[in-house]
């Protein structure tokens, strides 16, 4: 017998649900007697919702009421909400196989990975608010991983090493994009507050006081004197605070110029 009829068959997993409907390892339901609905149809509604109240509205109910189904026709497409979140999530990341990384050397390209997947989190912002136990593994988000891993071609980082850095890179864009969609909510309520207080007319401010400003209010110099220096400094409270966008982009140059040590180090290894 031959080393390669000496091969075991390759096992098949079994895949969690959503999973197994997004790699084809599961027949998607038939069409009902009413025709217009699928499980894209599903997901392009339940996609609506939260795009436009957040994760929290969507439910298997309001998507059939969207559709003008009943809930259990949904059923028939999606076996529950959690594979209906794993469908969205995939969803989110459509046209990944597509995208081709600009630039020269490894830097430039994941200049503009990151600010993509920045961007996808911005215009989708419940994807901050998804639950997140395992690494997601749907078929559009592994062709955006698989994009950033190749930007480091050329690198002598091993695949290990890659994944690494991108799971790095990913979980700072995504609590950068939930904080931003944290502070972009507390500034509805704000307002919402303002205007129920004046009886209609928004008496909240234009924006949330800086943390400068806030320390200014609030800490003496004995107490906190490294705090107390940062918000009494000249340069506190005298100019625009910087936009948000170029302080998440400050942070990921940070993380990047650790990134090109880890490089180096790679190419020094014996």
């Amino acid at each position: 017998m031959s080393a390669e009829q000496a091969q075991p068959d390759p096992v098949s997993l079994p895949l969690p649900p959503g999973l197994d409907l997004l790699w084809g390892r599961r027949e998607r339901g038939k069409r009902g007697p009413r025709p217009g609905l699928s499980a894209d149809a599903i997901v392009d509604a339940a996609v609506r919702v939260a795009d436009a109240e957040g994760l929290e509205a969507v439910s298997m109910a309001r998507v059939a009421s969207e559709l003008g189904f009943t809930t259990m026709s949904l059923y028939r497409h999606v076996a529950s909400k959690d594979e209906l979140l794993q469908l969205m999530w995939n969803a989110s990341a459509l046209g990944a196989e597509k995208l081709v990384l600009e630039g020269a050397g490894w830097r430039a390209k994941v200049l503009m990975w990151a600010p993509i997947q920045r961007d996808m989190m911005d215009q989708h912002p419940w994807i901050t608010q998804m639950p997140m136990a395992a690494p997601p593994l749907a078929p559009n988000s592994l062709h955006f991983v698989e994009r950033g891993m190749a930007a480091f071609d050329g690198t002598g980082l091993p695949a290990a090493g890659r994944i690494r850095v991108i799971g790095l890179i990913s979980s700072y864009t995504l609590n950068e994009a939930r904080m931003a969609y944290d502070a972009a909510r507390a500034m509805k309520h704000l307002a919402a507050a303002g205007a129920d207080a004046g009886g209609g007319q928004s008496g909240a401010p234009a924006t949330l006081p800086t943390f400068e400003a806030l320390l200014r209010e609030l800490i003496d110099e004995r107490t906190y004197p490294h705090l107390y220096r940062l918000a009494w400094a000249p340069e506190s409270g005298t100019s625009e605070p910087p936009h948000e966008r170029a302080e998440f982009l400050f942070g990921l140059d940070r993380i990047l110029d650790g990134v090109q040590v880890l490089i180096d180090r790679t190419r020094q290894a014996p």
